[in-house]
């Protein structure tokens, strides 16, 4: 990096500059890890020596602490995909039911937002449009941080939810389902080529609160790429051109999402395979009443404590979906006959 002519390619020198600074990362974690497991077996042996019982929690905290760092590292090693270091671009979208759906949805942008907080990732909102009465009807944010994709990436499907809808007089149970997108965020521009004669771009006024230009002037912007129908938009920046930017960068994530689909799916039909996940069945059903349980339908866990997981406690989910998909047994529970229908 110190060589002559380094930085005269400033795109090619920054990729080089984020290469290196994961892989300081990786190595950061393994040295921590490795003190970290010094520390224990040196408090092993004081408390061995000294016979003192009073070490034993001090210890097994320790070891809990150490155990959960390595099935960290263990799932990093699984995420080996050629997107799964980058950014998300996730979306919500409401299914059947109206204001209940919409709502469904503010409750897992609620989810995800506690999930990736926990994870020390950032959030950001890029386009959300709310409910006529309550609730949101789809929104689409991005989750910045390393790895961030690979590890939301096993949340999507349909997302279903069972409670005693709040919006019922009648104290009624309802369902309903959700739609999860996550798509890679796009790095590189060249990574998609997209002709300015396959787009339709319309403007329009932001919705909700804003400043002197939001609700009075156009500054929203939707682009429809006429070739496969994918329509983004983006209303959050103040100005039409810095939303048309990060629409652009929308629609590359989406279509660099579409190819890799497409791609997949030929591999898979030249293996004889089918599909794990087919779009429109439910992934995971969320149960307030009349019992409390999450349960994913793909990997077989169960949890009882739905509050937690609405608090984005989701890691669960998220490592024995992967855990599974490196063991080859993803799928395999529905296979057993086991009972899906939470």
């Amino acid at each position: 990096m110190a060589g002559p002519g380094f930085w005269d390619d400033q795109a090619a020198a920054q990729k080089v500059v984020k290469e290196k600074a994961s892989l300081k990362g990786q190595v950061d974690a393994f040295e921590k890890v490795q003190r970290k497991y010094e520390d224990v077996a040196v408090l092993i042996e004081l408390g061995d020596e000294e016979q003192d019982l009073s070490m034993e929690e001090e210890i097994r905290a320790e070891l809990d602490s150490l155990s959960d760092d390595v099935r960290e590292m263990e799932l990093k090693v699984l995420l080996s995909g050629k997107y799964d270091r980058r950014n998300a671009i996730v979306s919500l979208h409401a299914g059947a039911g109206g204001t209940e759906s919409q709502d469904w949805v503010d409750m897992l942008l609620r989810m995800y937002t506690r999930w990736a907080e926990r994870r020390g990732f950032e959030v950001e909102v890029i386009d959300l449009l709310p409910g006529e009465e309550a609730g949101v009807k789809s929104v689409t944010f991005a989750i910045r941080g390393e790895y961030a994709y690979g590890f939301a990436r096993p949340e999507k499907g349909v997302h279903r939810l069972v409670r005693i809808s709040p919006f019922d007089a009648a104290g009624r149970r309802h369902t309903s389902f959700a739609s999860v997108d996550v798509m890679p965020e796009i790095e590189d521009e060249g990574e998609v080529e997209i002709k300015p004669e396959e787009l339709k771009i319309d403007t329009f006024r932001s919705g909700g609160k804003g400043g002197q230009n939001v609700n009075k002037v156009e500054t929203a912007v939707r682009i429809t790429h006429i070739p496969t129908g994918i329509v983004v938009s983006c209303q959050t920046e103040r100005s039409q051109y810095a939303n048309r930017l990060r629409a652009m960068r929308l629609l590359s994530s989406k279509l660099l999402e579409l190819r890799e689909e497409q791609r997949e799916k030929e591999l898979a039909e030249l293996r004889g395979q089918h599909q794990e996940i087919a779009w429109g069945n439910q992934i995971r059903s969320y149960v307030f009443q009349p019992y409390s349980l999450v349960k994913d339908h793909r990997t077989g866990l169960e949890v009882g404590n739905v509050q937690a997981v609405m608090d984005g406690e989701i890691d669960g989910f998220i490592y024995e979906y992967l855990q599974q998909k490196a063991q080859g047994t993803l799928g395999t529970y529905r296979d057993r006959g086991d009972r899906t229908d939470v």
